[in-house]
């Protein structure tokens, strides 16, 4: 297990400001490795918010800390800053990947993508009470009442995992490829595969084609 808590350049609770943050999120919560994890999975989950128009290719934009710094992020620093918030306390994580259909994706994002697959999804596995558990803090509360879904709990117990419906019944996610489990973030395999399957969004000068915007503002 000690792989899955070592400190990395992307689980980087080293990093003086995390070390705060998470101090900061634990404040009054009772010193028991349950409480203070779902404790985090609800900061990361809804302080920290979706946006997928912010990718970016540079290593550093993957890390826990360069979600925390810039407040906002997609699905795998989020993931990764649970992870780094669960090893800095003494929970043994690891990244998750697999690719997912979104049926309630804004048109916008589809355009910009040429797709309704999202290659890459990332969420995070944790080690509790003997086994380990799925947990996807992607997306935040505001944007689960704009899509009509209720927002994914974790309660340190059984897997967390986007729903397959919306409170309607209208299907919401589908997971169509896993790419496996790694104990640090695999950045060279996730931009690959982000290139391969967008190749539109990197034009010859090999810098990705950004798109400014949030999927709250496209949904709202």
């Amino acid at each position: 297990m000690e792989r899955y808590l070592k400190p990395t350049a992307f689980f980087d609770y080293n990093q003086p400001q995390l070390k705060t943050w998470v101090e900061a999120q634990l404040g009054g919560v009772p010193e028991e490795p349950l409480e203070q994890i779902k404790a985090l999975y609800l900061s990361v989950r809804d302080n920290i918010s979706y946006n997928p128009y912010v990718f970016r290719t540079a290593p550093n934009t993957f890390s826990a800390s360069y979600a925390l710094e810039t407040g906002e992020s997609y699905c795998i620093p989020k993931a990764v800053l649970l992870g780094a918030a669960a090893r800095s306390i003494g929970i043994p994580s690891r990244l998750g990947l697999a690719d997912v259909r979104n049926h309630l994706s804004s048109p916008r994002l589809i355009e910009w993508l040429q797709s309704d697959i999202f290659r890459m999804h990332g969420f995070i596995e944790l080690y509790l009470n003997g086994k380990w558990l799925k947990a996807t803090p992607a997306f935040n509360r505001q944007l689960c009442e704009l899509m009509n879904v209720e927002p994914l709990e974790f309660d340190g117990l059984h897997d967390s995992i986007f729903q397959e419906y919306t409170e309607s019944g209208e299907a919401h996610m589908e997971y169509v490829n896993d790419h496996g489990l790694f104990e640090d973030v695999p950045h060279a395999f996730i931009v690959a595969g982000v290139r391969n399957a967008y190749p539109h969004l990197f034009p010859d000068s090999g810098e990705e084609s950004a798109l400014n915007g949030s999927l709250e503002k496209d949904l709202g």
